[in-house]
């Protein structure tokens, strides 16, 4: 694929498929549990501690990695259990149709592992629609927003930033992005004010197609 044609990047929970309800709190207790066994706190202190984490660095395992030396990969792999997850996951059936319309090819760039990330576009039936795959195993285990995950992830895909729209949930991450030269596109279904570093903000991903000029 040429250089110059335009990327679409997508986070996975809560921009492709709805986390909030039944993934999120689950993933977020199997991290609290990690915590109390592995760094034997309470369970308040273990709650308190991966949501400063995550509010501090964007991620939990930012947190535990940089001031507790554990292992990224055990750490992910013990709280992304498979197929529990699956069972709660809630998409929209034509997710993969509008996926298929946009131009440009498609990339899947996530804080989960890949693993994870594999099994639930699967689950969504876009795996014939994407040119690859990203968990934060892939970019050396820098989550989004750390601008290094960005860089690496640039960097095997052979595309500059400027060629590339992310398409996110978090404000933080779509920072990062557009301070790297990326377009970005805010899904918000509440939003008031929309930030400048904000391209295009959308209520839900179906009004996407509405912005496929952003591919040129």
């Amino acid at each position: 694929m040429p250089r110059s044609a335009r990327l679409w990047l997508f986070d996975l929970d809560n921009t492709l498929h709805h986390a909030g309800i039944g993934i999120f709190p689950r993933i977020n207790q199997q991290m609290t549990d990690y915590i109390v066994q592995h760094l034997a706190l309470t369970p308040d202190e273990a709650q308190q501690l991966r949501v400063d984490y995550w509010q501090r660095y964007g991620a939990t395992l930012t947190g535990l990695v940089r001031h507790h030396a554990v292992d990224p990969r055990h750490f992910l792999h013990h709280t992304h259990p498979l197929p529990e997850l699956l069972a709660h996951v809630h998409h929209d059936a034509g997710l993969p149709a509008l996926i298929a319309r946009l131009p440009g090819r498609k990339v899947v760039f996530s804080n989960g592992p890949t693993d994870y990330v594999q099994a639930v576009c699967r689950h969504l039936r876009l795996l014939p629609h994407l040119q690859q795959v990203f968990g934060v195993d892939r970019v050396g285990f820098h989550p989004k927003p750390e601008r290094r995950g960005y860089l690496r992830l640039l960097a095997q895909l052979g595309r500059p930033a400027s060629r590339c729209i992310l398409v996110e949930d978090s404000l933080a991450n779509l920072a990062t992005a557009k301070a790297l030269g990326m377009r970005t596109v805010w899904l918000a279904p509440q939003a008031a004010a929309v930030p400048g570093y904000v391209d295009v903000c959308v209520r839900r991903i179906g009004e996407l197609a509405r912005h496929a000029g952003l591919a040129r």
